[in-house]
């Protein structure tokens, strides 16, 4: 993950960049509004089903999924390799990944180390780069989460998914590769056990943790990346050196979605449990003021921030800086998003409004995959994939 510095740099530098190529300012656009049902140039389309049947061994369970994404996932991969060889260009570290990252890395918890060897094999990739695949998620990922409660104390829960900064910025259509590539890939997934959902995310093909989803009639999580020079190299380093003790945050979050029974239970498990990068952790539950953002450290919670609707609270906000400090000025999603919550206002609130905001530049950006809708209560999971056309903000 990123120094503070040197984000701030190399977000200068891609800020200007982009804004010549794009002859635009970076962030022009008023709230938008009637925008759903999706339409339109910033719509791309609907996002798949799968079903993921967890009564499977998991070596086997993600065999169909895979077999339908393994020429786009092979695609994506040789894309990331290119990013790689960029920096080495003798070819050495990826060589390293193919040979020794499935040895340096192994023990993985609960069932994902067969997942993605069963991935590995239906797509004759080399284990070592799914690995790979499976841990970038800690380190370029840019997203906007928002929690809300009405006037009936009815929750809804959103969030545009922004992957792939840095990774490769194609001049002649104003967009990130890596971006472009993950669209493809994006599958809305039914984990099932004896034929019941168990819960819903969207996530990548290939990619076995989850970072958006939903227990039906229960609760709702989200993740988003947070930038510390405490970063997800140092967890990383640590467990390449053999200290294991703790959780790759794609896994908690999927662990979580899986085992958990109640919001209090997510809520103290997410707070609690040393993990491997810093984030934010995104939780809403099925009650009134069952809401909150979770700012954590890899080994401890610096702060739960929740829903507290008797004092004016009634939505969340988290971008992927500190609630109580501002955002870099580049890169400011916090206020436009709360801007145009507070011109919505608590009684206009909805699964429309929650998209019209999601789709305002520059909430909606060159980084955006998808956009998810969730409404817990009422067990509706929507996802559609997204585009910015131009003028458009690089992230």
């Amino acid at each position: 993950m990123l120094g503070r510095s040197c984000l701030t740099f190399v977000l200068l530098a891609a800020a200007v960049t982009c804004a010549v190529a794009q002859n635009a300012p970076p962030w022009t656009e008023d709230c938008r509004k009637s925008t759903y049902p999706p339409s339109g140039p910033t719509y791309r389309g609907a996002v798949p089903w799968y079903t993921i049947n967890l009564d499977l061994p998991p070596y086997k369970r993600w065999h169909e999924l895979m077999t339908d994404k393994a020429p786009a996932i092979r695609i994506m991969v040789n894309s990331l390799k290119n990013v790689v060889n960029a920096f080495v260009p003798s070819g050495k570290l990826m060589q390293i990944v193919d040979q020794k990252l499935p040895g340096l890395l192994g023990n993985f918890p609960g069932p994902f180390e067969e997942e993605m060897k069963g991935i590995a094999a239906v797509t004759n990739i080399p284990l070592g780069e799914i690995i790979t695949f499976n841990i970038f998620y800690e380190f370029f990922t840019i997203c906007t989460s928002i929690i809300t409660e009405d006037k009936e104390g009815h929750l809804l829960h959103a969030r545009n998914m922004d992957f792939g900064i840095f990774l490769g910025w194609n001049v002649n259509n104003n967009t990130w590769t890596i971006t472009e590539e993950l669209k493809p890939l994006t599958v809305n997934l039914d984990f099932q056990r004896n034929n019941k959902t168990v819960f819903k995310a969207s996530s990548f093909a290939g990619y076995v943790g989850m970072v958006t989803g939903f227990k039906p009639g229960l609760l709702s999580l989200t993740l988003n990346e947070r930038f510390s020079i405490n970063g997800g190299y140092l967890g990383i380093l640590e467990w390449l050196l053999g200290k294991k003790d703790a959780m790759w945050i794609g896994f908690i979050t999927r662990l979580v979605l899986e085992n958990s029974t109640s919001y209090e239970e997510a809520k103290n498990i997410l707070t609690k449990t040393k993990i491997m990068a810093p984030a934010y952790f995104i939780l809403g539950g099925n009650q009134s003021g069952e809401g909150c953002v979770i700012t954590r450290d890899r080994k401890e919670s610096l702060d739960v921030y929740e829903l507290d609707p008797k004092q004016g609270r009634w939505y969340l906000v988290e971008t992927n800086y500190d609630r109580w400090k501002n955002p870099l000025f580049l890169d400011d999603r916090r206020t436009p998003t709360k801007m145009c919550l507070n011109r919505t206002s608590q009684e206009n609130v909805s699964i429309a409004t929650l998209y019209d905001i999601l789709s305002t530049k520059p909430v909606l950006n060159k980084l955006t995959v998808f956009t998810t809708l969730m409404d817990v209560t009422k067990g509706q999971y929507e996802t559609y994939l997204r585009d910015c056309p131009d003028p458009c903000i690089g992230w």
